[in-house]
């Protein structure tokens, strides 16, 4: 299922990791490990954070791509199942 999984990092956590530029690699580790469909950053609530699209086939996918943003970077999560214009359309021919 297509999740859109949006996230924000505590000032207090990414700072040591923006100082020591470790930030960038970590960063990348966790794009790699997620496989984002899309991914999009910026400021949310006055924190940094950002919206990732990503392909979760099951349950147990909210552990093996989402408990690095916990662990490595103590991030605040919240999924939302979304789908394109077309499954969009596919699935309102169908009701």
């Amino acid at each position: 299922m297509r999740t859109m999984v949006k996230f924000t990092i505590p000032t207090q956590e990414a700072n040591p990791l923006v100082k020591d530029g470790s930030i960038g690699q970590t960063m990348e580790s966790l794009m790699g490990n997620l496989q984002p469909e899309a991914a999009y950053f910026g400021p949310i609530d006055g924190k940094r954070g950002g919206f990732i699209v990503i392909n979760m086939e099951e349950g147990s996918d909210v552990v093996t791509k989402l408990e690095h943003l916990w662990l490595e970077l103590g991030a605040t999560i919240e999924l939302f199942p979304v789908a394109t214009a077309d499954e969009l359309r596919a699935g309102l021919q169908s009701l």
